[in-house]
């Protein structure tokens, strides 16, 4: 006899009714509070970059395109320019990204892959110590230790190993005082190693162990398993890991101001003085007294905000396009 579960259903088995669905009150309060904290992180974002581009409105109306294109900045005549501390932001971000994105990698992998396990927690801690380590520290580790010794032990002996009128003496010209555009990005890389290996090694602990037994079971090497097994499996998370460094180095104001020279024109060599947008806002922002001024540094402000939100929207971008 055929049974009929929509009947029995209607009906009842022995008695028994179908269960009610069950309603929850805290569910619409839960839903509220969940849209009205979203909508709130939007008003914020909103007003922020609406204060930002007041302010900032009096000087990019006065010096138009000219702000992003002049390096000239002279609080005296009121001339203010960009470019000299966007190109500085970009450049040290990019330099301490190129020295901190291999290394992260390599630490993750050996945590992951080679490391014993007795000792491998350890280092995990000290890793994660040493990402929360604030960026005041490593601006003054950086001004009486690093500097110094960067500028007497390879600054100072590389101006004089190569021809001033090459091209390698023109890539390391400056004054050997440790404070130049090479300092800043290594300390930069220095401060974003720690957080970017920290995410790397999550990420590659997130790949399941049958994926790299099944590798290595098909005669793949250790360095075949890493590269194309672990980081195509977790290549979308390495991208986001990569541009959330990048976005810390752009933005990163204390460290990098005790140590890039505070210079605001292009730097024209690597050993050569030099600002970002952070340094000169921390640098100026309590000594600006007119009115144009003030906003030549929220103008900047402005900048380094749509630096930022373009980075992020360039790795959503990447993100989106990736497959597994």
């Amino acid at each position: 006899m055929a049974f009929n579960v929509t009947q029995a259903a209607k009906n009842g088995i022995a008695g028994v009714s179908a269960p009610l669905p069950k309603k929850d009150l805290a569910d619409p309060i839960f839903r509220a509070v969940a849209f009205s904290a979203a909508t709130l992180l939007l008003i914020t974002l909103g007003g922020l970059l609406v204060s930002l581009v007041i302010g900032g409105w009096p000087a990019l109306s006065t010096f138009g395109l000219g702000f992003f294109t002049s390096t000239t900045w002279n609080p005296a005549t009121e001339v203010f320019g960009a470019a000299g501390p966007i190109v500085g932001t970009l450049l040290t971000a990019v330099i301490a990204l190129a020295f901190a994105l291999p290394i992260a990698i390599c630490i993750a992998v050996f945590l992951t892959q080679f490391c014993p396990k007795i000792i491998a927690q350890p280092i995990s801690t000290a890793i994660e110590l040493l990402a929360g380590i604030p960026s005041i520290v490593y601006g003054m580790w950086g001004l009486f230790v690093f500097a110094p010794w960067f500028a007497k032990t390879i600054q100072l002996p590389l101006l004089l190993s190569v021809d001033p009128d090459s091209l390698w003496g023109k890539l390391f010209a400056g004054v050997p005082n440790g404070a130049n555009i090479l300092t800043a990005s290594t300390i930069l890389a220095i401060m974003i190693l720690p957080y970017m290996a920290a995410v790397f090694r999550e990420l590659f602990r997130s790949v399941p162990p049958q994926v790299r037994e099944a590798a290595f079971g098909l005669g793949c090497t250790p360095f075949e398993v890493v590269s194309s097994v672990l980081i195509p499996y977790v290549q979308k998370g390495m991208i986001g890991v990569i541009m959330l460094g990048f976005g810390r180095a752009l933005g990163e104001t204390m460290a990098v101001t005790f140590i890039i020279g505070n210079a605001h024109g292009f730097p024209e060599s690597l050993f050569a003085s030099g600002s970002t947008l952070a340094s000169t806002i921390a640098n100026e922002f309590t000594e600006a007294t007119g009115d144009l001024h003030t906003s030549a540094l929220i103008a900047l402000g402005l900048v380094l905000f749509m630096i930022t939100f373009g980075v992020l929207a360039m790795a959503r971008a990447l993100l989106s396009s990736q497959r597994y």
